[in-house]
Order: structure tokens, then sequence, then C-alpha cells
């Protein structure tokens, strides 16, 4: 498994594509992964409790790497500060997403998380700009416009859209459902803070490492509460199919995902990475389609292509820079 995941993290030699569009790639396959199995994790909810789920992600993702997390001869004594910000990216970015994502969804409308979610790309640029002092170009905002007005149009083309959106926004309507709202956008500010942070530590460490690190931070948060349900849970009633698309699971979300998107952050301000956010709702509608015989609606095909656009805005200068010094 060990060698897999090396090759995996080879597939693309740096040398065969100009770095930033490696980056490019990076970001999106790893959005793209996070969509998928989000998609094909409704299996492993069914039939796993949540905190144990997660507790078994990091632990399966743990052993699969246990290498990654030695140090580079080249890699600089981590400081304090560094030690610091790689807790606070594990705990925003896996174990408080995960329970602000998860609860709010469950104490509000798909309609209404989906259009909070929409907010990310901006909440990136906003955190980028005061912690990291990067100047966002108009395009980039443009870039960021699309990517939101095309989540938020898939969100609101839903099936219960037509009767639910303007009652499920109101955050009025109910103490649980603003409770719900509030989750889902705290959420969204986790987010933003993971890919904010992530920017700042790919300075001083290693995308692996940064990986195996914030795995083991989330591993150890989990474990009280995932040792507890684990005691008293029938590991013997999972099917050998649940057991694979667990190794998938894991596997994608505490591994791969991680490691593209901190190599692809090393490259990119982190701005124009959170634009690559997109690709989660649409690679998790794919995957509905092709694997869970969902349907696609010409509205939320629109709304794709706007959010697709943006990404061709967020990618457009450094095409062009890369047009020009070719010719040069």
């Amino acid at each position: 498994m060990i060698r897999a995941l090396d090759l995996f993290a080879l597939a693309i030699p740096p040398r065969m594509m100009p770095k930033r569009l490696l980056a490019y790639l990076s970001l999106a396959l790893s959005m793209s992964l996070v969509g998928s199995y989000v998609a094909l994790s409704k299996p492993l909810v069914a039939v796993l409790p949540v905190m144990l789920l997660a507790w078994m992600r990091f632990g399966i993702g743990g052993l699969a790497i246990p290498h990654w997390l030695i140090k580079p001869a080249a890699e600089p004594v981590m400081t304090a500060a560094t030690r610091r910000l790689v807790f606070l990216e594990s705990f925003l970015g896996n174990f408080l997403f995960s329970i602000c994502m998860l609860y709010g969804v469950s104490m509000t409308s798909a309609v209404s998380a989906g259009v909070i979610m929409a907010s990310i790309p901006a909440a990136v640029a906003l955190l980028s700009w005061l912690f990291l002092r990067e100047r966002i170009s108009p395009r980039v905002w443009a870039a960021i416009a699309c990517a939101a007005a095309g989540i938020a149009l898939s969100a609101l083309s839903g099936p219960q859209a037509a009767t639910n959106a303007t009652v499920s926004l109101d955050l009025n309507l109910s103490s649980q459902t603003f409770w719900g709202n509030l989750l889902v956008v705290a959420a969204v500010l986790c987010e933003a803070a993971y890919a904010v942070i992530g920017k700042k530590l790919t300075g001083t460490l290693t995308a692996r490492r940064i990986t195996a690190l914030i795995n083991l931070w989330g591993f150890v948060l989990m474990t009280p509460m995932g040792l507890y349900l684990a005691l008293q849970f029938d590991f013997g009633s999972l099917s050998p199919g649940i057991w694979l698309l667990l190794l998938f699971y894991a596997l994608a979300a505490s591994v791969w995902t991680v490691w593209l998107w901190m190599t692809g952050l090393k490259s990119v301000p982190a701005a124009r990475a959170g634009v690559f956010t997109v690709m989660l709702p649409i690679s998790s509608a794919l995957v509905g389609v092709l694997a869970l015989g969902e349907t696609l609606r010409g509205v939320q095909l629109l709304a794709f292509a706007i959010a697709l656009l943006g990404v061709v805005l967020a990618t457009l200068p450094a095409r062009a820079a890369f047009m020009s010094g070719a010719r040069r």
C-alpha cells in the first residue's frame, strides 16, 4: 500500500509540465476527489457512526503513510509557531470542519447549506487578504463571483428548491434552522482557514509531512469518541464491499486530497486556490449521476458551467504569462 501511495504521489512528474499548471491540476484533482468520496460515503454513514467513521479514516490513513512523518534532511526544525499552525490546520480543517458540517446539515436544509457553502472561495480570498496580505486582482474576484454564483445556482436548482429555498434561508424560521445555518457558516470559515494556514505551512514543510502531521493530530482528536464507539460496534456486520469503500474513503480523505492540495498551494496564492473548491460539488454531482443513478437538470449544468468559468478566469493570468515566456 505504501508503494502504491508513493507511485500516486509521483504520477505526474514535475518536469513534464510547467510548475503552475501542475499546481492547478493538483488543486483541481484534490477537490474532485473530495467531491467523489463525499458522494460515495453515503453507504458508510448508513452503517457506521460518524465519529467512528472519522476515527477509522484517520487511523487507516496513518497506517498508510508512517514514513511521511520522517523529517526530510533539508527541512528546518519546526518552531513553536509552526507546531501551533499544524495543530490548528488539523483542528480547524479536519476535526471542527467535519463536526460543524455534519451536524449543521442535519439541522438545516441541503439547499440552505449549499448556498452558504458557495461562499468558500470568497471566504478564502478574504482570509488570505487579512492574514497573508495577498493582493486580490479584479480577475480573481470575478472568478470568485463565478464560483459562488455557480454553486449557489446549483443548490437552488435542487428538487426542493422551488418550495423550500425561501423558507430554508430564513434564519428566524426556527432555532434549529438558525443554529444549523450558523454551523455551516462555521464550517465555511474552517475550510477557508484550512486553505490559508496550509499556504503558510507550505513555506516551511513539505506537502507529505503536512499531510502526515495533520492526519496524526486528527486521529488523536477523534480517539476518545472513536474508541468509545468502537468498543460497542459490531465490525463483523460490515460487508467486504463496505470495507473496500472505507479503504478508499480513508486514503482519499486523509492522504491523497491533502497531499494534492498542499502540493498545489505551494505555487498558487491561497485566494486563487480557493476558486478550485468549485470542483467539489461538480465531481460529487458527476459521481451521483455515474455511480448512484441520479440525474442532472439543465439548470444544474448551467450552474456548473458558470462555476468552471471561474476556474478559467482564475488560471488565465498564469497561462498568459506562460505563453508570453514561450514566445520569448
